[in-house]
């Protein structure tokens, strides 16, 4: 499935993948003594795979790979929701509000796609 994204909604999507990826490399430097990264936790590279590939603007996922997409972006959804709860002032919570907009925008598309395979 071909899915279409406007430029502000790829940056977006590449930019949770980017995020995403730096976490895993934060957990797993933290975590270096403990031994490597077990089955527990997502395979990096497949968020690499799709982060280089909306880099590439070539969005011809399949099923799972949207549904993982899927996933991601509730999970940002939901942790950006609890960040606006967290703000003291409205005024700090106006550019989290726009970047929540635009990631349910993104999130619906994607739902679309889901529904549509």
């Amino acid at each position: 499935m071909q899915l279409h994204l406007e430029t502000d909604e790829l940056d977006l999507l590449a930019n949770v993948l980017m995020q995403r990826i730096g976490e895993m490399a934060a957990q797993a430097v933290s975590a270096g003594a403990a031994g490597p990264i077990g089955a527990r936790s997502p395979d990096p590279g497949r968020y690499d795979d799709l982060l280089d590939r909306v880099l590439a603007r070539d969005l011809r996922f399949d099923s799972d790979e949207l549904e993982f997409v899927a996933d991601l972006l509730t999970g940002q959804k939901h942790s950006l929701g609890e960040e606006i709860a967290r703000q003291p002032s409205a005024a700090l919570n106006t550019p989290l509000r726009k970047k929540l907009a635009l990631l349910e925008r993104v999130l619906e598309r994607v739902d679309e796609a889901c529904v549509m395979i």
